[in-house]
């Protein structure tokens, strides 16, 4: 299985040659290696693939020894199993797909072959993140795609808005990964290991409840609140739009912020074992989907929309696994990977036809013009609604099942978000594509459909997003479902440690329900975006023209400004009062004060440097003198002082 070292092996090749030499590199071969390296590792993850298949066990590929502390010993090692498989398949299917729609879309900038360098890094990163045979290898891609966002989003770095961006991602993330650092430690101090298999048998032998575990899950947990943008640090994903749209398709819909997903589901074990850390996931969950699905309803920014939108639908993969959902949840990172590259990408084929224009209320009528992108699109929207047969209707309904079950007021909440979700989704829909044009006349003139390296991508994705719900029927249909079963192996810890994981107790009659009332849901949210912005024309409304509750929303709830103040201006007051106070008056004053008693002592010590030998000699007496007289009154002292004892004696 030495194929398994060549999958992260591919991107990091291509990024040392476009990254060393990106400046010398023509442009015409700096496309084909960046998509070579990624189609390389997605033909060798088929490849690994076969190969697992037929043995169907989990395997360990030890690269090296690593480190060695005391008992604690750490491998470089590669771990395949059905997770990592399937996580294989999205990070370097999809990886693929979006290096190819970048080709197109980058095709005019500047840092062409700098940008490719920096999606292999990526891509790199996010492969040992998955791959890693134990926590600390998951930690160097943790950062790695960490690092990654930063240089992504910063991009266009000539503009201070972007920057600030970038470091906004990458600060908010270092909050989230120091619990993610700690939880590690914890792990060491619990188990003696930080392998996966280890660490995982040790725990099975615990009780549910463990006080030691609930810690070791919370703080791991905190790390994914950070990557996978939940509250309160998600603030940093919306921001993150600044970054080129093939940046937010990759790192921000389909991989990176879906980290925190797979860190949970492989470490799943461990959280049945904490039923209160679950609680809290699904809790997490629910308040992300509701928060940043109502901010996205009067968002006019077309990338800002799809943004908050991500960060919902990472909230309900995060409520299935707080409800014990694994599979559920984890089914819902593979369509929302499909179905929102495909937006994603849609959106940034909408951009390029507009020239650079973002803000829906100057488009409409779109759809005569960039036929390709328009139907894509619509079946991208569909997706997400959640409407039957298309890929976002089989997952999403799985975690409401689950959730119904498990509390019914969680239940009724994330019900409000999916229709908030498909209410802003055909609102984005319609006013992009539909009515009458409300661009300028130059942009007119101008729009065009996407050259093929960018529609290909679109249609690909299309396919997987109307497809790609087949994976996971609904019990009620009495058909396989073949992602659950195809994940058993995985869950044989929780299964041992809880044996009814898994399963759902409601009633064929009760899902039928609860499936229906979904999607009769989303019918009436398409329903009411139809007649509001194609029937009636409405035009939505700039952030300056709201007010009251529409208002709080289109401002997100001034959590940045809240941030700023609770955290921010605090900070900056602290650190001006050290600057002032502590640097600048106690320890510049203590150096120069220094220098200025050494400069003094040297001003009258250099009045005596006359030249005249006559002082020179009489100065030399005077302190030979002295150490006489000294001597001569210590020798006295002594004296005295054994006369008086002998006299006392």
């Amino acid at each position: 299985m030495s194929l398994i070292a060549l999958i992260p092996l591919f991107p990091l090749i291509g990024f040392l040659i476009n990254g060393l030499g990106y400046k010398k590199i023509p442009k015409s071969l700096v496309a084909p290696v960046g998509i070579g390296a990624a189609l390389l590792s997605f033909l060798t993850t088929v490849l690994v693939y076969l190969e697992f298949k037929q043995s169907g066990e989990t395997i360990i590929q030890p690269l090296f020894d690593w480190i060695t502390v005391g008992g604690l010993n750490i491998s470089f090692s590669f771990q395949i199993d059905q997770l990592s498989i399937i996580m294989l398949f999205i990070i370097t299917g999809v990886g693929t797909l979006i290096h190819l729609y970048s080709m197109g879309y980058m095709s005019h900038d500047e840092g062409y072959g700098k940008f490719f360098a920096y999606l292999n890094l990526f891509l790199f990163s996010m492969l040992l993140l998955v791959m890693g045979a134990n926590y600390l290898i998951m930690f160097i891609g943790w950062e790695g795609v960490g690092l990654c966002s930063y240089l992504l989003i910063g991009f266009w770095n000539k503009r201070s808005d972007f920057g600030d961006a970038a470091r906004k991602a990458f600060i908010m993330n270092r909050v989230g990964d120091l619990g993610f650092l700690i939880g590690i430690f914890l792990i060491i101090r619990q188990f003696g290991t930080l392998e996966y298999l280890s660490v995982f048998e040790q725990a099975q032998g615990l009780e549910v409840g463990n006080i030691s575990i609930m810690f070791i899950t919370f703080c791991l947990f905190i790390g994914a609140m950070g990557k996978s943008a939940q509250i309160p640090l998600f603030t940093w994903l919306p921001d993150a739009m600044a970054g080129p749209t093939p940046v937010s398709a990759l790192i921000h819909a389909a991989t990176m912020v879906t980290s925190g997903i797979y860190m949970v589901v492989r470490s799943n074990v461990l959280y049945t074992l904490s039923p209160d850390t679950l609680e809290f996931v699904a809790w997490i969950g629910t308040l992300t989907a509701l928060l940043a699905a109502s901010i996205a309803l009067f968002q006019n920014d077309i990338k800002k929309v799809l943004a908050y939108s991500t960060v919902s639908q990472l909230g309900y993969m995060f409520i299935g696994l707080g409800v014990m959902a694994y599979t559920s949840g984890f089914f819902h990172v593979i369509t929302h990977a499909f179905f929102k590259a495909l937006l994603f990408l849609g959106a940034g084929s909408v951009i390029h036809a507009m020239s650079d224009e973002q803000d829906i209320s100057k488009m409409g009528g779109l759809w005569s013009k960039i036929k390709i992108t328009s139907a894509t699109f619509l079946i991208g929207t569909i997706a997400i609604s959640g409407l039957p047969p298309f890929a976002g209707f089989f997952s999403k309904d799985e975690i409401l099942a689950h959730v119904f079950e498990h509390n019914k007021v969680m239940w009724a909440l994330a019900m409000i978000g999916s229709f908030m979700t498909a209410f802003y989704m055909f609102r984005l829909f319609f006013l992009t594509f539909t009515g009458k044009f409300r661009g300028t006349k130059e942009q007119e003139d101008h729009i065009h459909e996407s050259p093929s390296s960018m529609t290909i991508p679109l249609m690909v994705l299309a396919v997987l997003s109307i497809i790609g719900g087949f994976i996971g029927f609904p019990e009620i249909f009495h058909l396989p479902h073949a992602l659950a079963d195809f994940l058993e192996p995985i869950y044989e810890g929780s299964r041992s440690v809880y044996p009814e994981f898994g399963q759902i107790h409601i009633s064929h009659s009760t899902e039928w329900m609860l499936m229906g009332f979904s999607v009769l849901l989303a019918v009436i949210a398409l329903f009411v975006a139809y007649t509001i912005y194609v029937k009636k024309e409405t035009l939505p409304a700039q952030p300056t023209e709201l007010s009251g509750v529409k208002k709080v929303l289109a401002d997100k709830y001034y959590l940045d400004e809240a941030y700023a103040n609770a955290f921010v201006k605090p900070i900056e007051k602290a650190s001006g009062f050290f600057y002032r106070v502590i640097d600048r008056m106690a320890i510049d004053g203590i150096v120069e004060s220094s220098g200025g008693l050494t400069r003094t002592i040297n001003s009258y010590l250099n009045k005596l440097q006359t030249g005249s030998t006559r002082l020179y000699i009489l100065i030399m007496g005077i302190a030979i003198a002295a150490v006489l007289l000294l001597n001569m009154g210590a020798d006295l002292t002594e004296n005295i002082t054994s006369i008086f004892k002998a006299q006392t004696k």
